[in-house]
């Protein structure tokens, strides 16, 4: 099952992706709680319900992708883009294989996912806005 979600943000993409990627805010945006530390210069694993996650950024594409170690079902990434106005664009997406729930096609499963990852998008939107507002003073 996949799911996807799309969110502007009145952003350039570097100052994003820059926020996204930033392990000391990672956990204020990410769908669940999760402890996350960096292990590599792009590379971030956490702990997640039990499940290590890994993480790497990508920076030359502005991208950063995720899955469990160990597990090949469940994976996820988010990618920013320019926007021709000068913001940009988020678009985030996960996938689940196997029985998880999220993998059912449930329709209980499938909305509180979608909402978990606009609601992410969300955070991480906001975060920006208050990057953006200490840098203004």
């Amino acid at each position: 099952m996949e799911y996807e979600a799309e969110r502007e943000i009145p952003a350039d993409s570097r100052t994003v992706f820059g926020v996204a990627a930033d392990v000391g805010t990672m956990e204020r945006w990410l769908p669940q709680e999760i402890d996350v530390r960096r292990i590599a210069t792009d590379l971030v694993e956490g702990e997640a319900d039990g499940d290590e996650v890994l993480m790497r950024a990508v920076p030359d594409q502005l991208r950063l992708e995720w899955g469990l170690h160990g597990r090949p079902d469940y994976t996820g990434w988010i990618q920013v883009m320019d926007r021709a106005d000068g913001a940009s664009t988020v678009v985030a997406h996960l996938s689940f294989l196997g029985d998880q729930p999220e993998a059912s096609g449930a329709t209980r499963a499938r909305e509180a996912t979608q909402r978990l990852l606009e609601r992410s998008l969300d955070r991480l939107a906001d975060l920006v806005g208050q990057q953006a507002a200490r840098s203004a003073r």
